[in-house]
This record gives C-alpha cells, structure tokens and sequence, in this order.
C-alpha cells in the first residue's frame, strides 16, 4: 500500500507542480508568459555570460586527466587511504568528483560495468556519486555567473563538504552493504 502511494505521488508531483505554479501565479495576478520570457532571457545571457568560465575548467579538467596527473594523485594518496581502509578503486571518482559531474559519472558507470551494481564498489561509486558535489563546477558557474571572484573560503568548505560526504559514503556502504 505504502509503496503504491510513493508511486502514485512520484509519478504525478511533477505535473502537478508545472499546473499548480502557474495557476497560482496567475491567481495572484502575476502575468506568468511575461515573466516566463523575461527569465528565459536573463537566463540566455547567464548562460552567455559564463562560457569563458565553463570553457576555461573543461580544459583544464581534460589536461588534469590526460596528462596522467590524476593517476599520479591516485598513486600518491594510495598508502594513506589503504590505511583508513578506504578502498583504492574508489580514489579515482573521489577527485575527478569535486571537478567533473560528467567525468565522475563516467568513472562511476565504468566501476558499475566492471564491478557490477550489486558489488560493495558498485554500490560505493553510485553512494559517492549521490553524496558528493562538484565543487569546482559550483564555484566556476554559480560565482562566475554573479561576478564573484573571491571565494577561498567557499573552495575550503566544499572540498571539506567532499572529504567528510565520501567518508560518509564509505562508512554508510559498509555498514548496510559491508
């Protein structure tokens, strides 16, 4: 019964939110297609406006990986994170996350595809994959689009905010999965 509930609200939240919206605004007299435009064209212009941003860390983010210096982290932190029990396959997605949403998705499906989805790291790529943000993504779209520039103390909690989610991931997949 419940699960049929879950179901039936899942399959119509959605809808139910793309009329409710409207119609209320409506109801309280905001002319909804005017305002609609007005925001798909401030939002062209944000996208316009952060390319050079976007452009800038997809480069950067093909020549971290393509030059090896990914592998070479991950050789790096291998000693220390064998030592926390943290399982070495999982290191790769653990960067490319807090750069990438793609790369990290790529990474996660190839360990699925390896290791299949009911496996413990399959199981702990798709938790890590959930639980974890793309920080620099954030930081270069979001700030970049409002004209932030100075955001050190944004960069140090985010990476802090994935450090402490990835252990979370691990410790909740091997407490119910472990």
């Amino acid at each position: 019964m419940f699960i049929e509930l879950v179901n039936l609200v899942s399959t119509w939240a959605i809808p139910a939110l793309l009329f409710i919206i409207p119609v209320t605004a409506y109801l309280k007299g905001v002319k909804v297609y005017e305002t609609f435009v007005a925001g798909a064209e401030e939002g062209f212009h944000t996208a316009v406006k952060i390319i050079p941003f976007l452009v800038g860390m997809l480069v950067a983010i093909g020549v971290f990986r393509a030059s090896g210096a990914m592998d070479l982290l991950v050789n790096l932190i291998k000693p220390v994170t064998g030592l926390l029990g943290i399982p070495p396959d999982i290191l790769p997605l653990a960067i490319m996350r807090p750069l990438s949403g793609g790369g990290a998705l790529a990474i996660a499906a190839e360990m699925i595809n390896t290791y299949g989805p009911d496996s413990f790291l399959g199981r702990l790529a798709a938790t890590a994959q959930g639980s974890t943000d793309t920080t620099f993504y954030v930081l270069t779209v979001y700030f970049g689009s409002v004209g932030i520039i100075k955001y050190r103390y944004a960069l140090h909690l985010g990476l802090i905010a994935d450090i402490t989610s990835l252990m979370a991931a691990i410790f909740i997949t091997n407490l119910v999965f472990g």
